[in-house]
């Protein structure tokens, strides 16, 4: 690297440089030491000033700015200025005074302490994220004109929210501001309101693409509702905190009568994503100088859905987190309200959803092409249904029955709405804050001055009680979380119920991942002191291991006797009767003419099923404990299966549903089972079955999971069948058939087809491969040829197979390398399937416990 010396010296040598780019030293010294070669602060502030013609340095060094703003002035910050070693809790080290009219455009700070943010006529874009504002008035010279971003995000400020006003009235001084995004900022209710009235003729917040409200604690409907109604014309995205989503906001909305021609994105309860991620309590937040704000989920109702539509008609992207008071989403569409552009819908936590309505909604939607399910459509705890209580749905008895009389809500009756519904808060006590899920809030009053703000600003008269939501009548109640059995064999007997004391509300976190879960669940599997292993009868004749894990409490019990699982027709009156019950059977039906994937993780759903679904492509299930089987009825072109870690899935019928599809396209498989395999009986199962498709099943043994063999297979599955067509469409060459003539005549290994193996390591975990696919053995054992690519690393060492770096780049070229062996094969008249499966199975987790993978 450099020292203060060969620096100098380099820019010695360009007197006339004008522009430096890419100064991002790893370390600076501060000071000189005398006698010692090393790079600095100050060597560099001196090799600058040798450059008597230079106007801009792009460097992303807080020291190093600092001192350019104070010894050169006149010299602009290049490019994109955004520190390193940005954290949280904020370093104390990260410091940055920033100087009245600093030449700088883009301004990008995490984790830094700065004083203020003063007047920069010049600035563009502001991030900040997790920055204290050290002085008691961070924004009283608050103003930047020219500002387009300003984005301020978990930051430690002032906790008097008047110290915020000069913050508001110099952003809507900003007449190009496109993107406003605040959380956690605690401004004073009702001053972007004001604000907003002062500014909107002089053009204020008129350009606004973008706007974000999360966990600001003191915003209002009026606020929201205004910088709407404002940027109304060139709106395209809006994020709404919990507090906000409410249906009195979208009746203001719809009664105003404003057209939002470029709108397409809402995001519905947002909470912004390190409050989801973080382990911290509110009370840590605060003491780190962050404000104090408690979240409960968002309130909307169906009745509020149906307003979303009618007021953003061109709605693209959906997403809707934590909201508990939303059942039928099928009631969302009205003769006005159609979501007929609706392209992407994802849906987190919102757990009194019905499933029969959601799969109706679905199949209306004539644009959709993506479903995201997480944290939907729970089980339910075991024998609740049974007595009828409305344990687990998060909501409380008595606001369960205030709804089922709700007529707008459509709610038959008591038993199938807990049957749909399933909440998750017993995975957490942090999640305490859904159960009463309806507060303060709730006021019809303060609902009706919402719209009325609202329309003040565009003259309109509001008739009496329309906006009042049909939530408001029903009323807060607790509810008893309950922590179900996680097994086969589940028993709600008294120690599957216990109650979860309500701690003091804190920030909503997102729901636990299911290895968190099952730590709070009770197994199925109890080890004794001695730590001997005892295996319910299942167990025993499958091999199938049950997840265990040892409770202090249970450790000293004597392991129970195995259970044969059993129906029973026993009438229970109380959930202390032991009752052996199956999980609840959930179907999701999927009917829609454009969808093109669905993507579920710690869904409740036992069954899918693709009813007609021309257009889909992919499947993704990640942390299903319930889901167990697939069925395709029409979905032609699906191509992509990912199961991971699905405790319960039926692998045997899921393989063989998808591979009697007919052979449209070519498939491929991803599993990460939960329990262990039998190799030898999967393999024989699927090469002896009536599957027109060559078949490839790879075992993968890394741990942790490796990808590079998972998102290799695509480019060479496909390489072989390109061959495979070609050669059947113009080179004549017979097509295999798997008819009951063909299986009658090959009754046993190998099943008429030719069956190999390869086995090898990447990156020191071992793989193994057996497969009837022509042509591979070839064309991975051939030299690489003219096309050869090296831009990528792979090779044989570290994949499978690596035709790029084989120059096989083509059907073509494939086919000038393996000239001979084709030769061959058409005199033996042996002929080759036009589309093939690969089936990919990650074995890191078959002993019951989730591996934690970033990729999954």
């Amino acid at each position: 690297g450099f020292t203060d010396s060969s620096f100098l010296t380099l820019l010695k040598k360009m007197p006339d440089v004008e522009q430096l780019y890419g100064l991002h030293p790893r370390y600076l010294e501060r000071r000189r030491v005398r006698g010692h070669e090393a790079f600095s602060i100050p060597g560099v502030l001196e090799a600058l000033q040798a450059c008597p013609n230079l106007v801009g340095v792009e460097t992303s060094h807080l020291e190093l700015v600092e001192s350019i703003w104070t010894y050169m002035p006149h010299v602009h910050i290049l490019g994109k200025f955004r520190n390193r070693n940005g954290a949280f809790p904020i370093p104390p080290e990260n410091k940055l005074k920033i100087p009245i009219g600093a030449k700088i455009q883009t301004l990008h700070l995490v984790g830094v302490n700065v004083p203020e943010i003063p007047c920069i006529p010049m600035l563009r874009h502001l991030y900040m994220k997790w920055v204290r504002l050290t002085k008691p008035q961070p924004f009283k010279d608050f103003l930047c004109i020219s500002l387009r971003t300003f984005v301020m995000r978990n930051c430690a400020g002032p906790t008097n929210s008047l110290k915020y006003v000069p913050l508001v009235t110099g952003l809507a001084s900003a007449r190009n501001l496109e993107h406003l995004e605040m959380v956690r900022v605690p401004f004073l209710g009702g001053l972007i309101q004001h604000v907003v009235e002062d500014s909107w003729r002089s053009g204020g917040f008129r350009n606004l693409h973008t706007i974000v409200l999360g966990a600001c604690k003191n915003a209002l409907e009026v606020d929201l509702g205004y910088l709407i109604i404002t940027a109304a014309r060139r709106l395209h995205e809006v994020r709404i905190q919990p507090s906000l989503t409410k249906d009195g906001v979208f009746s203001a909305l719809k009664m105003a009568e404003l057209e939002f021609p470029q709108f397409e994105t809402l995001h519905l309860g947002y909470v912004d994503e390190f409050l989801l991620q973080s382990r911290m309590a509110n009370a840590d937040l605060v003491k780190y100088g962050l404000a104090d704000v408690v979240e409960n989920p968002g309130i909307i109702t169906d009745i509020g859905m149906k307003a979303v539509n009618e007021v953003f008609s061109c709605i693209k992207y959906l997403a809707i987190y934590n909201c508990p008071h939303l059942h039928n989403p099928y009631n969302w569409i009205s003769d006005h309200s159609r979501w007929t552009r609706l392209v992407d819908i994802n849906l987190v936590r919102c757990h009194a959803l019905k499933l029969d309505s959601f799969g109706q909604f679905i199949e209306l939607l004539p644009s959709l092409e993506f479903i995201s399910l997480d944290q939907m459509f729970r089980e339910p705890p075991k024998g609740c249904a049974r007595v009828g209580l409305s344990a687990g749905t998060g909501i409380g008895v008595s606001s369960a029955l205030v709804s089922n009389q709700n007529s707008n809500n459509d709610n038959d009756n008591n038993a199938q709405n807990n049957a749909n519904i399933h909440d998750n808060n017993h995975h957490h006590p942090d999640d305490s804050d859904e159960e009463n899920d309806f507060r303060q809030d709730l006021q019809p009053g303060e609902q009706q001055f919402a719209a009325d703000a609202l329309n003040e600003m565009e003259d309109m008269v509001q008739e009496d009680g329309e906006v009042v939501a049909e939530s408001g009548h029903e009323t807060p109640a607790h509810s008893q979380a309950v922590i179900p059995v996680d097994a086969d064999e589940e028993q709600a007997g008294p120690s599957g119920l216990q109650r979860v004391v309500k701690p003091t509300p804190i920030t909503v976190h997102d729901s636990e991942s299911d290895d968190e879960e099952d730590s709070l669940e009770l197994q199925e599997v109890w080890i004794p002191k001695n730590g001997t292993r005892h295996y319910s009868e299942r167990e025993e004749k499958t091999g199938e291991p049950v997840q265990s894990r040892e409770f202090s409490e249970v450790a000293k019990t004597k392991p129970r006797h195995s259970v044969k699982r059993k129906r029973t027709a026993d009438k229970s009156t109380s959930t202390s009767d032991p009752v052996i019950e199956d999980d609840h059977v959930q179907v999701l039906v999927l009917k829609s003419k454009n969808l093109v994937g669905v993507t579920m993780t710690n869904c409740g759903i036992t069954d899918l099923v693709l009813k007609d679904c021309p257009k889909m492509m992919f499947i993704h299930a990640t942390r299903c404990r319930v889901l167990k089987h697939l069925k395709v009825e029409n979905a032609p072109i699906v191509n992509r299966f990912d199961y991971a870690q699905c405790k319960k899935l039926n692998m045997d019928q899921v393989l063989d549903q998808i591979l009697r599809m007919p052979p449209e396209r070519n498939r491929i498989i991803y599993l990460r089972p939960m329990q262990q395999v039998d190799t030898l009986t999967l393999e024989q199962k699927l090469f002896s079955g009536p599957y027109p498709y060559h078949i490839c099943i790879i075992h993968e043994f890394s741990n942790p999971p490796n990808v590079r063999n998972k998102v290799r297979i695509r480019s060479w599955m496909d390489t072989i069948a390109n061959v495979n067509q070609e050669l059947i469409k113009y080179e004549f060459f017979p097509e295999a058939t798997r008819t009951e003539d063909d299986l009658k005549k090959y009754p046993r290994y190998p099943w008429g087809r030719d069956i190999y193996t390869l086995e090898g390591v990447v990156d020191g975990a071992p793989y193994s491969l057996i497969s009837d696919f022509p042509w591979l053995r070839s064309l991975r054992a051939a030299e690489p040829n003219s096309f050869a690519r090296y831009d990528f690393e792979d090779d044989e060492e570290s994949t499978i197979y690596a035709p790029r770096r084989k120059g096989q780049l083509s059907a073509d070229i494939c086919m000038e390398t393996i000239g001979e062996e084709i030769s061959e094969m058409r005199q033996m008249k042996k002929g080759v399937f036009q589309r093939v499966v690969a089936i990919f199975i990650h074995y890191c987790d078959v002993n019951g416990e989730p591996v934690e993978d970033d990729y999954i």
